[in-house]
């Protein structure tokens, strides 16, 4: 390690909220790009905002797959640092961005083929069809930007740099605001492109914020000399195991979904809102967890595994401190969000689901944060594996469920909180007491 000491060791929570908050900016600043497609869209009429919900729908569960790009390039450029290996940091960054471009035109080429009968498995026919096909392959003109941002957005916080992708976030959505206003309605000499001026702003943005991204990275690290081949394989794996962790996790989600919906019309509404303030919740959730990926990736790299699980432990009860305010949070204001999110014949099976999801939401913290520890020391695996567990046993519980019940919708959370359970119980003890070949047993010590 360096003779300065790294500012955690002597300023843990400072670092830790320093860290955290700008990467929870970013985190909201992404999702606004959508909502200010759907705003201006939605003056088009229904047609063309059913389009761009399938359009966004079909290309964000696209893009996620490659998030191992910015995952595994964040733990490779942390573990880096802490061994004072930038040409390593260098190497990997340059290898991710390298495969981005490959991803990148590879989406391009099969999305375009693909939009037709992808909209048409969405539910999508005539000319809303029509619509979300002209989106999407507009949109994929920008895939290997995107991805480049991803791939980028992650070596710059293996660096710690966390202020970076929050000034780029912000600048994708303001480019993308304004080219709205000028694209999808028209101004002066400019006509108006309906839907795919929507899909030509956004696109634009993105590749104002790929070169950013890509040139900011470089300076940050520098131009590698070589690629390495058995790094490329370590991503690939890492890609793998994202892969099924992600899909396991959204196919549990898409059950209760389906279960929800299933027991009536008023508990799919008042799942659906429910649902949503959990996301919208776990954006400051993941803003500590992809802190701890960084700080824990430094440490394990200077084999310092005292201080990485030192990491682990403020995180945990930053965590469950957030989880907590979420919880009184929830408690306090479920009769504004009644009245804000949920239909009125709704509200008679809303309240009981929605105090179940604040009572578990400090273990919901701990599910969160520690998958960001476990994505530091790049023990990716062993995530897979417990998702796989919980997604199992929380899946049979649900289809167990009586739909018949009154209280049905409530046992659908009652489920989902073991679930959670199950992934943080996973989470907890890989760290306390370091179950298998955890990596917090190394013993080198700085």
């Amino acid at each position: 390690m360096s003779a300065q000491p790294h500012p955690f060791i002597t300023r843990p929570n400072r670092t830790l909220l320093a860290l955290s908050i700008p990467v929870l900016f970013s985190l909201i600043a992404e999702p606004l790009t959508g909502l200010v497609d759907t705003a201006f869209v939605a003056q088009l009429g229904a047609e063309a905002l059913a389009a761009l919900g399938v359009g966004t729908a079909a290309l964000s569960s696209v893009f996620w797959i490659f998030n191992f790009l910015g995952i595994g390039a964040q733990t490779s450029v942390a573990q880096a640092l802490g061994q004072n290996d930038s040409a390593r940091a260098a190497r990997v960054t340059g290898l991710a961005l390298v495969l981005s471009g490959v991803f990148g035109l590879f989406l391009l080429v099969g999305g375009w083929l693909a939009a037709a009968p992808v909209a048409a498995l969405l539910g999508a026919s005539g000319e809303v069809q029509a619509k979300a096909v002209e989106y999407m392959q507009i949109r994929l003109l920008a895939a290997p930007a995107m991805l480049a941002m991803l791939a980028a957005f992650g070596a710059l916080r293996g660096v710690q740099d966390m202020r970076t992708p929050l000034w780029i976030a912000l600048t994708v959505n303001v480019v993308n605001m304004a080219l709205d206003a000028l694209f999808i309605v028209g101004y002066g000499p400019i006509p108006a492109f309906g839907i795919a001026g929507a899909a030509w702003a956004t696109a634009a943005a993105q590749w104002v914020g790929a070169l950013w991204a890509v040139t900011a990275v470089l300076r940050k690290l520098g131009r590698p000399t070589q690629l390495n081949l058995g790094e490329t394989k370590q991503l690939l794996q890492i890609g793998g195991n994202l892969f099924l962790r992600t899909g396991l996790l959204t196919l549990f989600m898409l059950l209760t979904t389906r279960i929800a919906t299933q027991i009536g019309v008023q508990s799919g509404a008042a799942h659906q809102a429910i649902r949503q303030f959990w996301l919208f919740a776990a954006l400051g959730l993941d803003a500590l967890a992809i802190t701890a990926q960084s700080l824990v990736g430094y440490f394990i790299g200077s084999h310092a595994a005292a201080q990485a699980k030192r990491v682990a432990l403020y995180s945990c009860v930053w965590g469950i401190g957030l989880g907590v305010v979420l919880a009184l949070g929830m408690w306090l204001w479920q009769d504004w969000i009644a009245r804000m999110l949920v239909p009125e014949t709704a509200v008679s099976v809303f309240f009981a689901a929605w105090l179940m999801s604040a009572v578990v939401q400090p273990v919901n913290a701990l599910a969160f944060v520690t998958d960001g520890v476990h994505w530091g020391t790049g023990d990716f695996a062993y995530l897979r594996n417990g998702m796989f567990a919980a997604s199992l046993l929380g899946s049979v519980g649900l289809l167990l469920i009586d739909q018949t019940a009154a209280d049905a919708l409530l046992w659908v959370w009652l489920v989902t909180a073991v679930w959670i359970t199950i992934r943080a119980l996973f989470g907890v003890v890989r760290i306390w007491p370091g179950i298998g070949n955890s990596p917090f047993k190394l013993k080198i010590e700085d």
